[in-house]
């Protein structure tokens, strides 16, 4: 499979999505069978992501996962069941190849977006890399994080909005960046709409957000012409191990997908016009 072609083969986004962090099998397989029988009534090409690992916690006593490997696996096994590509966060340039062993997409935290022997690793692998763009890092500079990837050869990359910072609490989206990153980094750009709406460094280590917004942000996304839409879902966040506060509900998926697949209708159709006139 050709991940970067069958992302794109729809005229339609595309859909990175999955839990936070592989808790079970069971739970990775109930999400990723729910998404992908709403993604196909819906023709929306889909991407299963699980992260094997939760490098980024606030507090030590935070759940980071599993097991690399038997995360790794239960990853590779939902894929293989649904046949979608599945996508994994790699935090250091060692983790890019035992990664690539198991995932069709590697995902540059946004925290690392600037760390040039990660970028190169994951180039190396061949694999289609996702840069998310760092909350201190102008649109138009991702260029840079994009140009390191390609100096291995590897020209499958997209970029990731995923806000940036509002004091020390809080985050916010210039959906401005959607158009800048296109120009600046001639890759397709995907808006993650959970992280988005994180609200960090709180008192108790916990970091908090809000759900209620997420479709705010991604029919924003689809408005302003975002090739891929990226969000968590969980069956029940509130029992989720890792960043509950900013998932959205699984059984709420389906209904906002279908909303935005008529949006996007909408804006193909104005574009389409605006090429006649």
């Amino acid at each position: 499979m050709n991940t970067m072609s069958y992302l794109q083969s729809a005229d339609n986004f595309f859909l990175l999505a999955g839990p936070c962090v592989i808790e079970n099998e069971e739970m990775a397989f109930v999400t990723g069978r729910a998404i992908k029988a709403a993604c196909d009534r819906l023709g929306i090409a889909f991407a299963f992501k699980g992260s094997y690992r939760k490098a980024n916690r606030s507090r030590l006593d935070s759940f980071r996962g599993i097991g690399d490997i038997e995360a790794l696996t239960i990853l590779a096994a939902v894929g293989r069941e649904l046949g979608v590509p599945v996508v994994t966060d790699i935090h250091t340039p060692d983790e890019a190849a035992m990664a690539a062993d198991f995932a069709d997409i590697l995902q540059i935290p946004a925290f690392l977006c600037r760390q040039t022997d990660l970028l190169l690793a994951a180039g190396r692998t061949g694999k289609c890399v996702n840069i998310k763009k760092g909350q201190f890092v102008a649109p138009d500079a991702m260029r840079f994080a994009v140009e390191k990837v390609r100096a291995t050869g590897n020209d499958a990359v997209m970029v990731t909005e995923r806000g940036s910072m509002f004091g020390y609490g809080d985050l916010v989206v210039d959906f401005r960046g959607v158009p800048r990153m296109h120009q600046a980094c001639q890759t397709p750009v995907v808006v993650d709409c959970t992280h988005s709406l994180q609200q960090p460094n709180t008192s108790e280590g916990v970091t908090g957000g809000c759900p209620e917004l997420i479709e705010t942000i991604a029919r924003a996304a689809v408005a302003v012409g975002a090739d891929g839409i990226f969000l968590e879902t969980h069956p029940e966040p509130a029992k989720a191990k890792s960043d509950g506060a900013n998932m959205l509900r699984l059984d709420l998926l389906e209904p906002l997908l279908e909303r935005l697949c008529t949006l996007r209708a909408a804006v193909n159709s104005i574009d389409n016009t605006s090429h006649c006139i």
